[in-house]
Parts: C-alpha cells; sequence; structure tokens
C-alpha cells in the first residue's frame, strides 16, 4: 500500500507543481525532500473544476469503505486493516455499544454506571456511530434524546479562581456543586441534576432570488434542579454528540501542516488559533485536535474522558470511579462503584479501552459519490470562490509515523484546518475550553457530511444541532464565517443548489 501511495504522489507532482508554494510546509519531519515535494504538490489547492481530482473519490485514502450505502455505512472498518486487526475492531464494536449498568450486579465487568450520567452507552449518542439527534423542534414531540449535554463552568479567571487553570491542568472552572457537565440521570436512589429545556425563536433571513431561510435560534435553561441551587453566573454550552468517522487520520495529520493552517494567506482576515491542552497521560502541553473546540489531544483521551464525564466509569487516564460527582454531592460520592480487583483498578481497564480506541480510531470513510457530477463540480467552484476552503481545507497527507500502519502515509480530504475560530455572538456560548474562548469552535470535518440522515434520520447539524440542513448550518456562521456566509447569501437559488449538491457528495 505504501508503494500504491508513494505512486500516486508521484503521478500528481507536475501537475501541481505551480501551486507547490501554497501548501504543506517544510516541518514535515517524517518525510525526506523528494517525498516533502511530492507532497505540496497534490495537496496543492485545485485551479481545474472541469473535472474530479485524482483520488478524490477515496476520501480516506487507503482506508475508505466502498461498502453498500445504507444506515450501517459509519460502522465500517478502515478498508486497509488486517484481519487481526479487524478482530480487534469487532470487540471494540461490541464495548461500544454495550449499555453498562449501575454496581453492584450480576453482570461484573459491566457495572459502574454512574452515579450520575447522561447515557448508559457510546453508541446511545453517536447514533450508528453518526451524529447525534437533539430534543425535536415542536414541544409536542420531543423525544428523550440523550445526544444533547450541557457543559457548565463559571466566569473566574485564572487570576482569581483556580490555581490549575493557568498552568492549564484543568480546561475550565466548573459549577462548584454540579461540576463540568449536567448529568440528567442517576442511579436508583440518587437524584437526577436536573433536566435540560430548550425554547427555540424562528429567524427569517432573506436570501437572494426572492429565497428565504427559517433558523431556529435555541435558548437553554435548566429545570428540577437535584442538588440545590446553582449559580447564577453559570455559563452553559450545549454539545451535540457528533460522527466518529475518520478520526484516527484526523490523529495521523501531522502537526505541522496543521500549525501551517494559521500563518497561510486565507482571505478575508481569517486567522485560525490552535487550542494547546494538556496530555492527561504525560502532562505535557499538546496540539487539542478533538472535541467541539478541540479540547482533546488525542481519540484515547476524548474517549476516556467521555467514559468519565457521559457514563461516570473510571479509565487509566481518568480513575476517579464517581465520574463528576462533586464534594457538594455527598451521596453522589458514597454510592457502590463497579471496578473488579480481578479486572484491574478501574471499571474500564486499559485493555478494554485500547480495544474502543482501536474501534473508535479505524471508524472508515465512505467514498464520495458523483464527483465528476456537472453540479457537484460547480458546487465545488463556488465551495473554493465563497472562501469556505479558508477553514475548511481540503486535503492532507498523513504522517509516514503515524501510530497505527492504516492510517500511515495516506491521501485525505477531511476539509477541516484543525483550528479554533471565531464564529461570531450568533454561535458563541461564553464557555472557554483550553484556549479555546466562549466565541471559538473547531472547523469540523465536512467528509461524510452528504450521509449524515442516511445513517440517522433525525440528525441535524452545528455543534447544538440547531440546524436542520446543510443550508441552515452555513447561514449561521458569524465571525470568520460571515464573509463566506454572506457570499452564499448572494448566490443565485441555481448556485445555492449547487453549493448544497458539492456538500452532498462529501
Amino acid at each position: 500500500m505504501k508503494r500504491v501511495i508513494v505512486a500516486v504522489l508521484a503521478a500528481s507532482a507536475h501537475a501541481a507543481a505551480s501551486c507547490a508554494a501554497a501548501s504543506a510546509p517544510a516541518g514535515r519531519d517524517d518525510l525526506s525532500a523528494a517525498d516533502l515535494e511530492r507532497v505540496r504538490a497534490i495537496t496543492a489547492p485545485t485551479r481545474d473544476f472541469s473535472k474530479a481530482e485524482a483520488f478524490e473519490t477515496m476520501q480516506a485514502g487507503a482506508a475508505t469503505t466502498n461498502k453498500l450505502i445504507n444506515a450501517d455505512i459509519f460502522s465500517q472498518p478502515s478498508a486497509n486493516m488486517s484481519f487481526e486487526r479487524r478482530q480487534e475492531f469487532q470487540v471494540g464494536n461490541g464495548l461500544f455499544r454495550k449499555d453498562w449498568v449501575s454496581a453492584p450486579a450480576s453482570t461484573q465487568a459491566s457495572d459502574g454506571l454512574g452515579p450520575l450520567f447522561n447515557a448508559r452507552s457510546c453508541q446511545a449518542c453517536h447514533t450508528k456511530d453518526g451524529r447525534g439527534s437533539v430534543p425535536g423542534f415542536d414541544p409536542l414531540e420531543r423525544p428523550d434524546a440523550v445526544a444533547l449535554l450541557l457543559r457548565l463552568a463559571v466566569p473566574e479567571g485564572p487570576d482569581r479562581g483556580h490555581p490549575r487553570l493557568a498552568p492549564g491542568e484543568i480546561a475550565l472552572l466548573p459549577e462548584p456543586v454540579y461540576g463540568v457537565q449536567l448529568q440528567n440521570f442517576a442511579v436508583a436512589g440518587l437524584p437526577a441534576e436536573g433536566r435540560m429545556e430548550i425554547d427555540y425563536t424562528p429567524v427569517t433571513v432573506r436570501l437572494n432570488g426572492g429565497e428565504s431561510a427559517t433558523l431556529m435560534k435555541p435558548a437553554y435553561r435548566i429545570d428540577n434542579l437535584g442538588y440545590g441551587p446553582m449559580r447564577k453566573d453559570t455559563q452553559i454550552s450545549p454539545r451535540l454528540a457528533p460522527p466518529m468517522i475518520g478520526l484516527g487520520l484526523l490523529e495521523s495529520i501531522h502537526e505541522a501542516d496543521i500549525l501551517a493552517n494559521i500563518g497561510a494567506d486565507k482571505r478575508d482576515g481569517i486567522v485560525g488559533k490552535a487550542n494547546w491542552v494538556t496530555d492527561a497521560r504525560t502532562g505535557q502541553r499538546v496540539l487539542g485536535r478533538f472535541n467541539l473546540k478541540a479540547g482533546q489531544p488525542t481519540v484515547a483521551q476524548q474517549s476516556a474522558a467521555a467514559f468519565s464525564n457521559d457514563m461516570g466509569l473510571s479509565t487509566p487516564l481518568f480513575p476517579k470511579h464517581y465520574g463528576d460527582c462533586t464534594a457538594a454531592q455527598p451521596q453522589c460520592l458514597q454510592m457502590p462503584h463497579g471496578a473488579q480487583p480481578r479486572f484491574g483498578a478501574e471499571e474500564v481497564p486499559a485493555k478494554l479501552m485500547d480495544f474502543v480506541t482501536t474501534y473508535s480510531t479505524n471508524l472508515a470513510v465512505p467514498q464520495r459519490r458523483d464527483t465528476d457530477d456537472a453540479r457537484v463540480l460547480a458546487g465545488k467552484k463556488l465551495f473554493y470562490e465563497a472562501n469556505c476552503v479558508a477553514c475548511h481545507v481540503p486535503k492532507y497527507v498523513t504522517s509516514r509515523n503515524a501510530r497505527q500502519a492504516e492510517h500511515r502515509f495516506q491521501l485525505i480530504w477531511p476539509y477541516t484546518d484543525m483550528l479554533v475560530h471565531d464564529m461570531g455572538e450568533d454561535l458563541a456560548d461564553g464557555v472557554s475550553d483550553g484556549s479555546a474562548n466562549g466565541r471559538e469552535w473547531r472547523t469540523p470535518p465536512l467528509w461524510g457530511i452528504g450521509l449524515t440522515r442516511t445513517v440517522n434520520p433525525n440528525a441535524t447539524w452545528l455543534h447544538d444541532g440547531r440546524a436542520r440542513t446543510l443550508l441552515e448550518a452555513v447561514l449561521w456562521h458569524g465571525g470568520a464565517g460571515q464573509p463566506a456566509r454572506d457570499r452564499v447569501v448572494a448566490m443565485t437559488p441555481e448556485e445555492r443548489a449547487d453549493l448544497i449538491r458539492f456538500l452532498e457528495s462529501l
């Protein structure tokens, strides 16, 4: 497979040489000078929209899956996994899907849920490994959705708040009683922390060509508080579970390529920012890549944080058995936990976490559709002309030194710069996460976005699911995304339809 990728890069070098200076930086310590030149050439922005680019259909390189498009398309393994590795993937799949129960239970090694929690399984939030669902926009038809949760913080700064904030040991200052996250479920004998309520206000946006769109602006509140009053200045950040595909490849993008996006000429004055966060394993400050504000550095740490905060399960990275229970919740801290000494010190021991990480890093990205379709190509050109590519950087070649063999030296098309950007007041939550402030969000990858509702018919978009269509998601862009958003508003109806057609092909 390595020879195949090298051949791809060599074949593309001559055609793209004129654009080479605008792409990959010289900081790739994993590449020879010859390979660096090839990488620069193939990752240069295209200027030809008359046909699909070479290898564009295989948007995750050799890991791309070409399985039949159906509701399980986000649950396929990387196509280049060995038989032995696929066995590990399947074990991880079982762990990702299984429901955890409260302790003590006869099903040992599956107990320890909570005591406070948001969901019983990973799959409950990441529906079929895709996006989660929000409570319905119609108050009379709202399901009991668990994929949308509320992060909590209070607005003290490092100079007058928690001493661990300044060195970055913690990402935010939690609410003193309710912690960093509202848990809306609890084990028997314990009250839940509260119930999230959402009120939506329609906002009409006029579009060129006589069209209009109605956005639904959410307002969040918390009812039925189970542990007394919450601080009045508590900041609330809604977070919807994102899709799981391609995570290992995103982790394998060379850091130099991500940091090069900061200084690149992006037009419209757009400058992204890296979120430097703490690696829980080493204690070092490293580049954040995952979650909605790039607040986690690795898939393994993101997964362990979800086990802790969402399900109240201890792992080697976050060994507290009581999840997000605080000192102000003594009943919670007195409940039994599920750690079994013969399995390990934690409720989810290291071996099980390894299986979950293997699964989470090898959920395959589906093959592109209709890349040579005239309307898709027209929409791609509009995507570039609107300067959406300033943040949604189309392509990379992953590191030769990636941790997993499946992810090494692959040409991928995730459409993200992996940086955080100020997205304007309408999308602001006021909650900082590491060095990302309350107006900043990580640029989400776009690969697979056109199959979102194939996987979950109830899925919606943006960090809190407020956008019911891809066009609505674009129209919510502010801050760094405002110029591109305004260009979309000014398009003709036919052009907007082509733009959406391109996004649906990803």
